[in-house]
């Protein structure tokens, strides 16, 4: 941007930093995710076109009711539109509390159970749709340090989790028994991602997926690569030498899963089409990071994902603007490391010299820990936000469109690595280090 004043240090160079973000709104993905999220021409046409003031909820619904919208009911668009003015912000209320942290939460596609990961060996499936009751209390097996990673199959029949091994386990969740004990009172199957010529190798699963149909699982790993798992043919298919570092994060692209995205320490995202793996190159490379990425999300569209990233920042992705091969490097922050130290200051209006990226968005903090991203639900908000856990011990929550913070949760007394929106109601859980699962409503009371 131009006339914009850059300062070396402080409140000026934050400020400065901010302006500078990369925010590209005439792309597609904006005017989608306007189309999705905001009343349709429909409902707007059935008020005077002089009219500046929104609509209220109210009106909206008496609009619905005595035929004045037209006579078909809420659009997608229209039911998005007013969804999205109710963003879960009141309370929060305990789901759990645990002696551990937690580490990863997610909702079910159908938003009936929660699935929670703690450290140790602690998994705990609650009943969203019965009182948030214990659904299923899990005992993992052989775990390094923590749960890294769960996944849900899509008909919600099995759990995979992962740790610091190369073998994911996976949970048949419809046995009629509430505890599971590993190798005690139920069997948890293990895939073994190790190749047969290397049955001694060792390495740590950051990142583990299900496949949309349900037929395939796969990782990100410490050895720099990407597995995929045919559950059918019970072997590894794919093998891909992915980055220069650590894979924290992989995930399916879209329905069909021939695309995968990946995220590693070595600032790259890349992706990956199976149909043409020739010489284990990618499809294509997106720069714009600084620094190791901790989570990637897709849109589910084949097109779009965002990341997040130990340069404190998220960024929108459009895979149509990747490039064959890294044609700049950024600034390295060097001397720092973000488990045990505070992220620079002079880092902050640092910037890549071939940002790829469609929108920069800031304000929370990544540090200590692989803390995770996500679009809000398409179902109730249309995608128009982008939340995120933080080292902050927030919830920080922006507008897709504008980059601006809209909310942000604050409750916990440590870092919220994952979070977690209803695929259909205003409810979102976080899952924090200080041991609780606490739930944030749109409505209802605040005592706890």
């Amino acid at each position: 941007m131009r006339g914009v004043r850059r300062s070396a240090r402080g409140e000026s160079s934050r400020k400065a930093a901010r302006e500078l973000d990369r925010f590209v709104t005439a792309n597609e993905v904006f005017h989608l995710t306007r189309a999705r999220s905001e009343l349709c021409h429909r409902t707007r046409g059935a008020s005077s076109a002089r009219r500046r003031r929104p609509f209220s909820t109210f009106e909206l619904v008496s609009a619905r009711e005595s035929g004045r919208a037209g006579g078909a009911g809420f659009s997608l668009a229209d039911r998005a539109c007013v969804g999205r003015r109710h963003i879960p912000k009141k309370g929060p209320w305990a789901v759990d509390e645990m002696d551990s942290e937690a580490y990863v939460s997610q909702f079910s596609a159908d938003g009936s159970l929660l699935v929670a990961g703690f450290r140790g060996s602690r998994i705990r499936v609650y009943d969203a749709d019965r009182g948030w009751k214990v659904h299923k209390d899990i005992s993992c097996r052989s775990l390094q340090w923590t749960v890294s990673d769960i996944a849900l199959s899509p008909n919600q029949q099995f759990l995979a989790y992962a740790s610091l091994s190369p073998v994911v386990h996976i949970v048949n969740m419809q046995s009629s028994g509430k505890e599971s004990h590993a190798n005690i009172n139920e069997i948890h199957e293990g895939l073994d991602f190790t190749a047969d010529e290397h049955e001694d190798e060792d390495f740590g699963i950051f990142s583990v997926k299900f496949s949309k149909d349900g037929k395939e699982v796969v990782i990100g790993n410490s050895e720099r690569s990407i597995y995929v798992y045919d559950l059918a043919a019970n072997k590894v298919s794919v093998r891909i030498h992915a980055h220069m570092d650590d894979v924290n994060a992989v995930t399916f692209a879209d329905k069909s899963g021939n695309v995968l995205y990946s995220g590693s320490d070595d600032s790259l995202c890349k992706v990956w089409d199976r149909r043409c793996l020739v010489g284990g190159k990618p499809a294509g490379i997106l720069t714009g990071h600084l620094d190791g990425i901790t989570f990637i999300d897709s849109r589910d569209d084949g097109r779009y994902f965002i990341s997040n990233c130990k340069d404190q920042r998220i960024k929108l992705w459009d895979i149509r603007k990747m490039s064959s091969v890294v044609r700049a490097y950024p600034v390295k922050i060097v001397d720092w490391d973000y488990r045990w130290m505070s992220f620079p200051s002079e880092a902050h209006h640092f910037k890549h010299p071939d940002d790829q990226s469609l929108a920069t968005y800031r304000g929370h903090s990544v540090l200590q820990t692989l803390i995770r991203c996500y679009f809000s639900p398409m179902h109730s908000t249309g995608q128009r936000y982008i939340y995120t856990g933080s080292s902050d011990n927030s919830v920080h929550i922006y507008d897709m469109m504008t980059g601006k913070a809209v909310e942000r949760l604050s409750w916990h007394g440590s870092i919220i690595r994952d979070c977690s929106w209803h695929p259909c109601y205003p409810t979102l859980v976080t899952s924090s280090w200080d041991g609780y699962l606490a739930r944030w409503e749109a409505s209802g009371d605040n005592d706890e």
